[in-house]
């Protein structure tokens, strides 16, 4: 069976990072062990028309997944392949899987998803190919609207998916339990990407070949759940993979793939510290140390210590972030992040001291925020002084506490998912004294009084990466210094060329 995974355009303002699928990845690969023949179309960096590649293809299931900015360009491509060719499709990804918000009977709404798959999606997947495999077998005819005949029944013990059948009647099935083995499922599928149109994993920081940059996810899950974040619609529970089919994977992307730098995806990698070390430890075993690695969505900082962060050193561990959130002690609790300051500051303090480089993860106008303990969170930026501080303006998230925190109490400044889309220099919403104005105006704010310090200026200009980058540094701090009108027209291509 031919089987078409696509990853949706993304429309950014400024130049980020791009990057293969991870999720994308996996399904392609239990698909390839499925026997099943997959492509995988990613509109960031494809050249060719996905309606002209879906004609040559001809797939015979196609899915598609999406976060809240992506989402309705996920829609406007099911509409152009439904124009040229007759095959089911289905989305995946954090923003259809809000039940709360009926968020998966929107995207069946849209007019062109067949089924929606809520949550961790590799067994769903596989049991939606074997279904579509022997309707196949049985009807040489294919035809989307007999797939989904409500007579036939053939979706209705589908754990974890949400459809619409012909007669135009929604069904919302139970969730499927998160997978407990992970290391049952095979190794993200690598050789489906054009590894050559991805940049590497921070390209504003380092400079390496992006076609040689690799992601490894080594845990799913995390049991905090923080109010702000999107991870807290996703499966509580943590688990993890073993340190030995950790390391296995590992190995393989530096000798067989050639990997010049490793990030970790994971959300809470570090929860259970003696399997973080005995994977550091087998890391310095096999020789794989001199490839240097980063946690790119950071690690807990109350499950940080000395011993820990000296052996992730010696293991090749670069760079390392913290979601510090905010400078303010009482805010801390309200965000329910389990952490306090002091804990925070010891983090920082003993990763500078093994030589790993940190990061700070920062957020201006959580609810609650005033102007005072705004500056309270540059102030303690500033106090930490990482390598590199990253504030965001909060995005309340559908399916998040703030989320219901800002339709009880305040304003949501966005009518479009792709508003969402990270790195605008907008305010999402305003709740009481906390206006749009004072929370952009504390945003470049923030960014100037942190980085237009000699301390971190002297660190840019002596790192040679930083010269290597420097038109897209000089890009990106002309954005976040000198604020602009927010330019619609890639946005309106996207669309364009979905209707055309």
């Amino acid at each position: 069976m031919r089987v078409l995974l696509i990853n949706p355009r993304f429309r950014l303002p400024i130049d980020t990072r791009t990057s293969p699928h991870m999720g994308l990845a996996y399904l392609g690969a239990v698909s390839e062990e499925r026997g099943d023949e997959v492509a995988i179309f990613d509109a960031d960096i494809e050249e060719t028309p996905l309606g002209d590649f879906i004609q040559t293809y001809k797939p015979n299931l196609v899915g598609i997944t999406a976060n809240t900015p992506q989402v309705k360009q996920a829609w406007r491509h099911a509409t152009e392949i439904k124009k040229v060719f007759d095959v089911p499709i289905v989305i995946g990804g954090p923003h259809p899987s809000v039940v709360s918000e009926e968020l998966d009977y929107e995207s069946l709404d849209s007019g062109n998803i067949d089924i929606v798959v809520r949550g961790e999606g590799e067994e769903t997947w596989i049991e939606i190919s074997e279904k579509v495999e022997d309707f196949l077998k049985h009807h040489p005819t294919f035809s989307t609207e007999e797939l989904f005949d409500p007579a036939k029944g053939v979706w209705d013990k589908v754990l974890g998916i949400s459809y619409k059948t012909s007669d135009g009647e929604y069904h919302r099935n139970p969730d499927r339990p998160a997978i407990n083995d992970l290391d049952s499922l095979p190794w993200p599928a690598y050789h489906l990407f054009k590894m050559d149109g991805y940049t590497n994993l921070q390209p504003a920081t380092d400079a390496v070949d992006g076609s040689k940059s690799f992601s490894i996810l080594t845990s799913r899950g995390c049991p905090y759940r923080c109010t702000f974040c999107s991870q807290s619609i996703m499966p509580v529970k943590w688990r993890s993979r073993t340190p030995e089919n950790v390391v296995a994977e590992w190995e393989h992307l530096v000798r067989d793939l050639g990997a010049q730098e490793i990030g970790v995806l994971d959300d809470s990698a570090n929860i259970r510290k003696k399997r973080l070390f005995r994977i550091a430890e087998m890391l310095i075993e096999r020789e794989l140390n001199h490839v240097p690695w980063i946690f790119v969505n950071g690690i807990r900082a109350n499950l940080v210590d000395y011993e820990l962060m000296a052996t992730l050193k010696k293991a090749g561990l670069k760079r390392t972030a913290f979601g510090v959130e905010t400078g303010n002690p009482e805010l801390l609790k309200t965000i329910d992040k389990k952490v306090d300051h002091d804990t925070i500051r010891n983090a920082f303090k003993v990763t500078k001291e093994v030589g790993i480089e940190t990061i700070a993860f920062m957020i201006i106008g959580l609810p609650g925020d005033t102007r005072e303990t705004m500056q309270d969170t540059i102030d303690f930026a500033i106090e930490l002084d990482p390598l590199i501080a990253n504030f965001s303006m909060m995005t309340p998230y559908p399916g998040t506490a703030v989320w219901e925190q800002v339709k009880r109490n305040g304003r949501l400044l966005i009518q479009d998912w792709e508003d969402y889309v990270f790195f605008e220099q907008h305010a999402r919403y305003e709740m009481g004294d906390l206006t749009a104005d004072l929370v952009e105006e504390m945003y470049r704010r923030a960014y100037r009084q942190f980085y237009l310090r000699p301390g971190p200026i002297w660190r840019r200009i002596k790192q040679k990466d930083f010269w290597a980058n420097l038109p897209r540094n000089a890009r990106i701090a002309m954005r976040t210094f000198l604020p602009k009108k927010e330019k619609t027209g890639l946005r309106k291509q996207m669309q364009a060329e979905a209707l055309s």
